[in-house]
């Protein structure tokens, strides 16, 4: 596991915080292998912060799993970094170096041509971004 800089800071109500240490303590959790966090600033409204994550093979996202993960959240990071939603992905999308593509995912998720957003060639699991190619329709249908 390789810590190190995001260039995403989450703002949310005035607390900053690096989505690593948001990763740091939900990654913590026995069930969860990796996760994805991205703050959408959705045109003039309060943010909306959806949390990915990527679960051990046998488990599935259920209501209790979702509480313990607000839970660690909320006790080891921040109240105001709880998510808004917790979705299970197969896979979070990296780079071809490793690192997790959150500025281009929030991109797609905010309606973005993920053409534009995204050069799959430059990454190691393109088949992930028709999720969030999906996830983005659902959600604008929701706003």
């Amino acid at each position: 596991m390789i810590y190190g800089r995001s260039d995403a800071t989450i703002n949310r109500y005035g607390v900053r915080m690096g989505t690593s240490e948001i990763y740091q303590a939900v990654q913590a959790l026995p069930e969860v292998l990796d996760s994805l966090v991205i703050d959408l600033e959705l045109l003039g409204r309060e943010s909306f912060m959806p949390l990915f994550v990527v679960l051990r093979p046998e488990m599935t996202l259920d209501e209790p799993l979702r509480d313990r993960i607000r839970r660690q959240l909320r006790d080891r990071v921040s109240p105001r970094h709880v998510p808004d939603e917790i979705v299970q992905v197969t896979a979070v999308p990296y780079t071809l170096s490793g690192k997790k593509m959150e500025i281009p995912i929030r991109k797609i998720i905010l309606g973005h041509d993920p053409g534009e957003a995204i050069n799959p060639g430059a990454m190691r699991n393109p088949e992930t971004v028709g999720f969030f190619r999906e996830y983005a329709r659902r959600l604008q249908s929701r706003f």
